[in-house]
């Protein structure tokens, strides 16, 4: 019979007599987790049946009326252990009587107490139960640990008065004295010998016994019993295994008399999982396979009164939950649980030929639904429900364990491999599936652009299935079946995807609307990611029907970037449109249009990395056409944010806020001009040049896009310049005026009081556009203005020869405006503040603002420094040797020679002779001149003159103190011709630093010096002290230079 249909009217009377009838004469103790009231089963049974009470009555009182059963124990003697020996051998040859004790009624128990206290009949069984209803099992010789495993039939009418009786024997023949002798083992043995002479030939001997109250007994009871003694010589007389079950014979009912007992304990068993299903359906919970005590009792009570083996039951509950599984929401792992109940206990040879067909029909029924359901498991196991991963994970686990039994393969021999059948389920239903949401999105309205609409979404959906393949079934049908979902599934989609876009494609018309442009963009990029997935398939042949998927949408490429472009166009327009050009932030010193246009540039980027086009060649056209595309829209806002700036300040008189939005244009083009050079790694062009160098040569591709950038870049630069230009130019007014006022101050006012203007306009400006520029910006602008406060320091020094203060004070305002372009350096660097034109200036100011007496000393030094670097010796060189007598507070010079000197007379020779004078005079007023002999016609005159000069040694240690060794050609009749000047300085003769004892005149070194002319060394010294006309240190000075410059017979 087919479990899945619903019982008749008629069926579901029958049956329910037959589940009465089964309550009504119950047997045995209830177990301790079965329901013990019997009014609660009938109430139970009523709701399973949904029988009325006035109906359920009136079938009970007709299952009243029938003829009870007749009552069965079903008792099995299983074995027996550590029983008395009652044999010479120390071993018993032991068997058991069995029966059952009917009581007569009206016996008190007391009577029967009474007699069990008294010395108990040596043999009750043989005695009190017929002969006819005794049971006797085998004899088995020579043991104490005897087993049997034999079972009977016992029959009783009244159980409240009946008892079972079991009483073990050693079975005695008849044997000689001398065979007995023979197996006497010990000296029991032979007081057994003794004794058994004592009594009756072949007389067996008593072992235990075991009485039971029926009643007592539970339906099915299995445990071992104490064998009890007839007397307390042997108390402990070992224990016996038993097993019983109250069991019926001739039920009355009628379904017991038309139908096997296994086919009526399946259909009930039907019946309460059918209505325990529902009432958890009606709750809102699921069933987890557990019935209800109720159930369980009653089908328990059925089982053992049909005497229905645990095999019989184990298929009755497969053959019941494999047909439910196919119609309710039924837990799987009920099945599991019964398949490995029915493998475990499997036997082929105990069913009959119509169980076998049941069984079989069973397996086929299953396996053909669960490939079904597989088939359709998108559907059936949807991702939104919590527990259907779970649920795919058991069906899977059913199918591979129902198709390993025994039992499947010895019915079913002729069944396809599962994994066969799953696969080509898969495929199918894959087909299905496809087909289906075809169907579903078909759009109302056939136009082109709501077909591509349609299709994008077929796509997304079959991007979407193809996820949840890879990242969560693929799993499961790998690990239960190794069968691979995500390459099925993969190769069967793409092949119908690829048949039905190129289908559809070929039915749109050339002209495609922008709407349509953009949806079969989507579509590109779903098709891309389809195709993407292949990586995951683990097998296929040949190449894919989506191998070359891109060559469908050559022809639309321009529409996208041209799409492309243009949205960023006006999307830069409209945010330059609406920018107040005010600073973002403290942090963030652009406006807001960059941050738009950021935007635009991101998406242009992305929409590159999206398509990422497969054909290298025409990838790199596509390059192309971003690149400049990406750089009109540069040059576009370069232009577009400066006219923005010109609007918003024509409305505008504030000279400030003019200059803060040309900061913030300034910061915003610099701004794009890092966006700009970050397109080559967001591009990946070192990825581009990789795929298309085997087609496009490198410098065509270094010609194309980095000379492109390139000239960009450069336009960029210049617009900042320009922009920065700008800014300093508005600020080089108010330098200049302040500048002005400074030389215009009065030479008697404080330098820092007339400084402090211009410190504080600075100061002012320079901290907001600090704030409001970017660092690298914010420099440029800083040495634009650098440099032109030193032209108009410059202008300052050069308008006006001044005084003395007049020049401090414009040195103390370089000094001032470097500490301020520098800023702890926080602006320009020392390098960049120490240009040509400063260090003129600085140098200038520094003589210009010193005393006639530093100038003089400067003079010198620069003497000094001249004679260090003349190579080599033009004029000739004086040897002299110097040391300084701190006692004595003297400086001793000696003379030595002078060497290869110029001949100045016409004879080709000279009249040498030196001056030696200590200089600069002011610091040696007191100390006179000092003047060798005369030489004659010599060019290398040995003198070897010794002068002493008394001087201070902090005078010596002065800047610019020297020893001048003036060498002159002496002349009778005119002047002296100057032959060249030396100059020592001071500070390095010995003795001035070294101990004065560890010198001696004859260990001081020749010190040689070069002769030089002053040429153009110290003019501009000169020319300062030959201004100051009311010095007249300084004209005496000035007047002396100019004397040996005459003298000399150098051209300059």
């Amino acid at each position: 019979m087919d479990l899945s249909h619903k019982f008749s009217r008629k069926e579901l009377t029958l049956l329910y007599e037959e589940v009465l009838y089964t309550i009504l004469h119950c047997l045995g103790k209830p177990e301790p987790n079965h329901v013990s009231d019997l009014e609660l089963l009938y109430a139970y049974m009523q709701k399973a049946f949904s029988m009325d009470p006035e109906e359920h009555e009136i079938i009970l009182q007709r299952v009243k009326e029938l003829k009870k059963p007749l009552f069965c124990l079903k008792a099995t003697v299983k074995q027996a252990r550590g029983i008395l020996g009652k044999d010479v051998s120390g071993f018993s040859d032991p068997y058991c009587l069995l029966g059952i004790e009917a009581k007569k009624q009206g016996s008190s128990t007391n009577d029967s107490g009474l007699q069990e206290n008294k010395k108990r009949s040596k043999a009750v069984v043989k005695k009190l139960i017929p002969e006819d209803q005794t049971h006797r099992t085998q004899i088995i010789s020579q043991t104490l640990n005897p087993v049997w495993e034999e079972t009977f039939i016992l029959e009783f009418e009244d159980i409240e008065n009946a008892r079972f009786h079991l009483e073990m024997w050693d079975s005695d023949d008849v044997e000689t004295v001398r065979h007995k002798l023979g197996d006497l083992t010990d000296l029991h043995g032979l007081k057994r010998i003794f004794k058994e002479a004592r009594k009756d030939k072949g007389q067996d001997d008593f072992l235990g016994n075991v009485v039971l109250q029926l009643k007592d007994l539970h339906c099915k009871d299995d445990r071992w019993y104490k064998l009890e003694p007839r007397t307390e010589t042997y108390p402990n007389r070992g224990h016996c295994h038993l097993q019983f079950l109250f069991m019926h014979k001739k039920r009355a009912t009628s379904a017991s008399k038309m139908q096997p007992s296994y086919t009526v304990h399946r259909h009930l068993l039907q019946q309460m999982v059918s209505y325990d299903i529902l009432q958890h359906q009606a709750a809102g919970t699921s069933w987890d396979g557990e019935l209800s005590k109720e159930a369980s009792t009653i089908l328990y009570l059925h089982a053992t009164q049909k005497d229905l083996s645990d095999f019989q039951q184990v298929m009755a509950q497969w053959l019941v939950y494999s047909k439910l599984y196919q119609i309710l929401e039924l837990n799987s792992k009920c099945l599991l649980h019964q398949i490995i109940s029915l493998e475990y206990q499997w036997l082929q040879g105990r069913l009959r030929s119509e169980q076998k067909a049941d069984l079989e029909e069973s397996f086929r029924s299953l396996l053909s639904y669960g490939i079904s359901v597989l088939r359709r498991y998108r559907i059936v196991f949807p991702l939104s429900s919590p527990k259907s991963t779970e649920r795919l994970k058991l069906l899977l686990r059913i199918l591979v364990q129902m198709c390993k039994m025994k039992a499947f393969r010895e019915l079913c021999m002729e069944t396809p491999d599962l994994q066969q059948m799953v696969k080509e389920a898969l495929k199918a239903g894959t087909t299905e599936w496809f087909q289906m949401k075809k169907q579903q999105l078909k759009p109302m309205v056939k136009s082109m652009e709501e077909c591509g609409k349609a299709l994008v979404t077929l796509l997304v959906e079959v991007n979407a299935d193809l996820q949840q393949c890879h990242k969560t079934w693929n799993a499961y049908f790998l690990s239960a079946l190794r069968v691979d979902l995500f390459s099925i599934a993969y190769l069967e989609l793409q092949e119908l995807v690829s048949c039905y876009v190129k289908e559809q494609l070929n039915k749109m018309d050339s002209g495609v609307s922008q709407l349509m442009a953009e949806n079969l963009f989507q579509l590109y990029l779903n098709l891309k990611e389809l195709h993407a997935l292949k990586e995951f398939v683990s097998h296929r042949e040949g190449p894919l029907a989506l191998a070359n998927f891109h060559q469908w949408f050559q022809e639309v490429i321009p529409r996208w970037l041209q799409k492309t472009y243009a949205i960023a166009l006006e999307r830069t327009q409209r945010a330059i449109q609406v920018d107040q050009l005010i600073p973002l932030g403290e942090l963030n010193k652009h406006s807001t249009s960059t941050v738009d246009l950021s935007t635009c540039y991101a998406q242009m980027v992305k929409t590159w990395q999206q398509l990422d086009w497969p054909d290298p060649e025409e990838a790199f056209m596509i390059m192309v056409k971003f690149v400049e595309d990406i750089c009109k829209i540069a040059l576009m806002y370069c232009r577009l944010i400066k006219d923005r700036a010109e609007e918003l300040s024509s409305n505008q008189r504030e000279e400030g806020e003019a200059a803060n939005r040309l900061c913030v244009v300034v910061n915003n083009i610099e701004q794009l001009h890092m966006m700009i050079l970050k397109l080559p790694s967001q591009l990946d062009w070192a990825r581009l040049e990789q795929k298309v160098g085997q087609v496009i040569a490198a410098e065509q591709i270094q010609h194309t896009l980095h000379h492109q950038l390139e000239a960009t870049v450069f336009s960029l630069n210049n617009e900042i310049r320009s922009v920065v230009q700008t800014l300093a130019i508005k600020l080089d007014a108010g330098i200049a005026r302040y500048i002005q006022e400074l030389t215009a101050s009065s030479d008697s006012k404080d330098p820092e009081e007339c400084i402090t203007p211009l410190m504080k306009f600075l100061e002012s400006e320079l901290q907001y556009l600090n704030g409001n520029l970017v660092q690298e910006n914010f420099n440029s602008l800083l040495e634009l203005l650098w440099n032109h406060t030193l032209d108009l320091l410059q202008g300052a020094v050069n308008q006006q020869a001044g005084s003395l203060r007049y020049f401090r004070k414009l040195q103390f305002a370089l000094q001032s405006l470097e500490l301020c372009f520098h800023a702890e350096g926080c602006g320009l660097s020392k390098e960049t503040l120490h240009t040509t034109a400063f260090m003129a200036l600085e140098k200038e100011l520094d003589l210009c603002s010193s005393t006639s007496r530093k100038l003089i000393q400067k003079y010198f030094i620069a003497r000094i420094q001249q004679q260090k670097e003349a190579t080599p010796e033009k004029y000739g060189a004086v040897t002299i040797k110097a040391l300084y007598r701190l006692s004595e507070q003297k400086l001793r010079i000696e003379v030595l020679n002078a060497v290869n000197l110029l001949p100045m007379d016409s004879n080709g020779s000279s009249d040498p002779f030196i001056q030696l004078t200590l200089e600069p005079r002011h610091e040696f007023p007191e100390v006179v001149a000092r003047t060798t002999q005369c030489i004659k016609n010599s060019l290398h005159p040995l003198f070897d003159e010794v002068f002493e000069f008394l001087v201070l040694p902090e005078k010596c240690q002065q800047e610019g103190a020297c020893l001048l060794l003036t060498v002159f050609d002496y002349d009778t009749l005119g002047a002296n011709d100057l032959e060249g000047e030396a100059f020592l300085p001071l500070c390095s003769v010995p003795g001035l630093q070294e101990n004065e004892e560890a010198l001696s005149p004859f260990g001081v070194p020749q010190t040689r010096l070069p002769l030089t002319h002053p040429g153009s060394i110290g003019n501009e010294v000169l020319k300062l002290l030959e201004a100051r006309k009311g010095d007249k240190e300084a004209q005496a000075f000035v007047k002396l230079r100019r004397q040996r410059a005459k003298q000399s017979k150098e051209v300059e």
